[in-house]
């Protein structure tokens, strides 16, 4: 071997000899192991892709399960205004959410977001309102009172058995002779409508006396419990637009009538009520009643119907908002 050819395998051999203590020196071993992590990714904490199984999933109970919101609209046979219905819409990212974090995949995982309808009964100007929205499982077994007292009792101890809070439409002049057994049903929590103030023909009245009859009873309302009604239901289902109009424009109220009457005042026999109620019993119905015998009779078996119809019975503004009732 040459002298030069010695010196080229010296430096080969301290090359190999620098080369191995590199490689197996901890700065390498460090900036292997970091590239290991950053390329081992924690799937979970990525967002799952379209061929995701559980997003799969999620996405197929999503089309079965959906439901559109339906707007409010005027019903041309009625000519009234039918309230609009929220819709309910599966929220995937926060289903999978919750699936992961409980562990199970199924339905009942399910998060859903409720979608306003495009149109609100609001928008469709002032209407009356002769019930809620077909989809909505809801009913309102309201009481309209101008006479009655002896009945009133029993059917609010029927209602507050129940758990049910309905609404009740006074009449002006009842209030003002009967400002406690006014107070008392505001006690029990139920809501409180103006019927006008001495039960005329609403329909056949000029604008100023429209006026007072709705402004009458509000004031000895507000004065007997301290609260302002928001529904206004005409005496004997008599009105026209010009009472409409002016229960929208001056005193911010709806008109509410009926889908359901149980013409309690005739006195029927208590299967009558019931039958004419059963006939009509249906999402969104507003039954109409007196404090009667006939109807406090016939209360607690219209509740268990309604609900052996999966149908909640609650106050006329609960059945007409377009808030969703997801009945089990």
């Amino acid at each position: 071997m040459n002298r030069q050819t010695g010196k080229l395998v010296a430096a080969g051999v301290i090359w190999a000899f620098f080369l191995y203590a590199a490689v197996n020196s901890d700065p390498i071993d460090g900036y292997v192991s970091v590239i290991k992590r950053e390329t081992s990714v924690d799937q979970s904490a990525q967002p799952a892709g379209q061929d995701d199984p559980l997003r799969r999933q999620v996405l197929e109970w999503k089309q079965q399960k959906d439901e559109q919101p339906i707007d409010a609209k005027l019903d041309p046979a009625w000519k009234a205004a039918v309230p609009g219905y929220n819709g309910r819409l599966v929220d995937v990212e926060a289903s999978i959410r919750q699936m992961r974090s409980t562990g199970m995949t199924t339905p009942d995982q399910l998060v859903y977001k409720e979608v306003p309808p495009s149109v609100t009964l609001e928008q469709l100007g002032p209407n009356p309102v002769y019930r809620g929205n077909p989809k909505k499982p809801a009913i309102c077994f309201m009481i309209n009172v101008a006479w009655g007292n002896e009945y009133l009792e029993p059917m609010l101890k029927t209602l507050d058995r129940y758990k049910i809070k309905t609404t009740f439409f006074l009449d002006g002049s009842w209030v003002k002779r009967n400002p406690e057994l006014a107070k008392e049903i505001a006690k029990h929590g139920h809501e409180i409508g103006n019927h006008a103030y001495s039960h005329p023909d609403m329909s056949a009245i000029g604008s100023q006396r429209i006026r007072e009859e709705i402004g009458r009873t509000q004031k000895v309302i507000e004065d007997a419990i301290g609260i302002r009604p928001t529904l206004f239901a005409p005496p004997s289902g008599a009105f026209n637009q010009q009472v409409v109009d002016i229960a929208a424009n001056e005193f911010q109220m709806k008109t509410i009538m009926w889908t359901a009457d149980t013409i309690d005042w005739q006195n029927p026999p208590v299967s009558t009520v019931i039958e004419r109620v059963r006939k009509k019993m249906d999402n969104g119905v507003l039954v109409l009643m007196h404090p009667t015998a006939s109807s406090s009779s016939a209360l607690e078996q219209l509740i268990k119907m309604a609900k052996a119809e999966g149908i909640a019975p609650m106050t006329v503004s609960e059945v007409i908002s377009s808030n969703r009732l997801d009945v089990p």
